[in-house]
């Protein structure tokens, strides 16, 4: 094909609908002779242009169509595979097709998994150490891969389970990385072994790098959701490692490291609980940040991604939640990070005159997330402090203050106070000497020490303050019954349940007739 006649294949793409997709049977009968390399990039370069467009896509979602640009991209499965390996620009423009098509298309994502596409962009994942295929190849693959993955329940779970996709796509990693093991679960970049600083990520392998973690967390959505064996726990803690190296590493830029640590920590919520004990198991080094004899860098690390992630305060629940719950869940199962993060987030308490949520420390900015509209984000707030606080309700609202935490109190039934059943070792909430000295005059609704203030029945005859009550009890019966607002009480459970009319009267009443009997007592003394 001439320049002139490729020239008016891309000037007949812009005519009508019924031109497009005869043009479109055009070049993939063009496709399916001996042509040259040049050739054949003309027709898929014009292909692409038109897959672009979901009305001219009839032509390629087709299982022919399908077959041709997957023997093209040499893809293919069983009968008509391509032997040699083909023109690199040919399969980079195939691929790019066939991300289009699969992309805007029902029906190719229908061929491409009849046709095992997926089986055989597998087959070439195998190949990731050997140098024959370009950046280009790879990246395509595993953006093709991805589209699959994220569009096709059934291609998810055959690349899972059948394809041993973790392995697969860990595999993949460590060479995309580089990466050597001078241990079981110790990992470290090859050619850098004991440096403490890692050299920066070249953007090529960046790119892949994250098209990776992307696939992983397609195919692993549901491993925190179910038991493992031992063979697949292993799978998980050998990934687990390679995922502490990528939280570790940087890239050219900040923007685009940011995007492979968020890609990184995504997937990490992913893994199985017991999994994450990797976070913490590489040996002490000089230079890294060291806590109860554990090397806490990862969790340093993913501590200031969560704050940052907060100090932005858009799109939180995309955002900040997946470090905030990766966090809690550490925090949960490990006591060496629990009591590092607390060290960090709830320092000894200090500040007694300003409300928990008045502030700019870590622990301020989350405890006014507690009362975010967004119903995930305050309830993972408040997990998050909880879970530092060891499940205790008094610590807890020692430093939330009992409205902040009251959300999380009333769903958990712990209104009455307590503790949740939990695996923590008791070791002791040291107090400040300004807390210590504070306390008694610390509301702990508000969490703050306030000034008193003077009592409004002061002067009031016991029949005044009972007639004040029940205009109380009256506006609150009228506000009910008008479905204003529901008025409520603790249960047995330590759960809020709905308080009736008649038993706020009777309240009312029995807690005037506890307080004429307490006068009594004390003038008759």
């Amino acid at each position: 094909m001439s320049t002139d006649e490729k020239s008016q294949c891309f000037l007949f793409t812009a005519g009508e609908e019924e031109d497009r997709e005869r043009l479109g049977e055009l070049v993939l009968g063009f496709l399916e002779r001996d042509l040259q390399p040049s050739c054949q990039l003309a027709c898929l370069e014009t292909i692409r242009i038109l897959s672009r467009d979901k009305k001219s896509l009839a032509p390629f979602a087709t299982r022919h169509a399908m077959q041709i640009l997957i023997r093209h991209a040499g893809l293919g499965q069983g009968e008509g595979v391509t032997p040699e390996i083909p023109d690199l620009e040919v399969v980079v423009e195939a691929l790019k097709c066939l991300c289009n098509i699969v992309f805007n298309s029902d029906a190719a994502q229908e061929a491409g998994a009849e046709l095992q596409l997926i089986a055989g962009l597998a087959e070439r994942l195998k190949q990731c150490r050997e140098p024959q295929w370009s950046h280009e190849v790879r990246f395509f693959d595993l953006r093709l891969t991805f589209l699959l993955t994220a569009l096709r329940v059934d291609v998810r779970a055959q690349l899972a389970r059948e394809l041993r996709g973790v392995s697969l796509l860990s595999e993949a990693l460590d060479a995309t990385i580089g990466l050597c093991w001078p241990d079981m679960y110790e990992v470290a970049r090859a050619g850098f072994d004991g440096c403490s600083e890692l050299p920066l990520l070249g953007r090529q392998e960046t790119e892949r790098a994250m098209e990776i973690l992307k696939i992983l967390f397609n195919v692993t959505f549901d491993s925190n959701r179910r038991k493992v064996d031992e063979e697949e726990a292993a799978t998980y803690r050998h990934l687990g490692a390679i995922l502490r190296h990528c939280i570790m590493s940087t890239s050219e830029g900040e923007e685009r490291t940011e995007e492979m640590h968020s890609h990184t920590v995504n997937l990490l919520g992913n893994l199985p609980l017991p999994c994450l004990d990797v976070l913490l198991m590489p040996k002490v080094q000089q230079g890294s940040i060291e806590y109860m004899g554990v090397n806490m860098d990862a969790v340093m690390v993913l501590l200031e991604f969560m704050e940052k992630r907060l100090g932005r305060g858009n799109k939180l629940k995309e955002t900040l939640l997946p470090s905030l719950n990766l966090l809690t869940e550490s925090a949960r199962i490990h006591r060496e990070t629990r009591k590092f993060l607390r060290m960090r987030v709830l320092p000894p308490l200090r500040d007694v005159k300003n409300r928990p949520e008045v502030g700019n420390a870590l622990r301020n900015k989350i405890v006014r997330l507690m009362t975010h509209i967004d119903t995930d984000v305050k309830h993972c707030a408040a997990e998050f402090l909880f879970v530092l606080c060891k499940e205790s309700v008094s610590r807890f609202i020692k430093y939330t203050g009992y409205g902040n935490a009251a959300g999380l109190l009333a769903a958990r039934g712990l209104m009455r106070g307590g503790r949740d059943p939990g695996h923590y070792s008791e070791d002791e909430d040291s107090d400040t000497e300004e807390y210590r000295e504070a306390k008694p005059h610390i509301n702990p609704v508000t969490g703050r020490v306030e000034e008193e203030q003077p009592n409004p029945m002061e002067g009031m005859t016991e029949e005044q303050k009972e007639c004040e009550a029940m205009k109380l009890v009256n506006m609150f019966d009228k506000l009910s019954r008008e479905q204003v607002i529901q008025p409520m009480k603790i249960g047995a459970d330590g759960k809020m349940t709905s308080l009736e009319p008649q038993e706020l009267r009777f309240l009312a009443r029995q807690h005037f007739g506890e307080c004429n009997n307490s006068d009594s007592d004390s003038d008759t003394n």
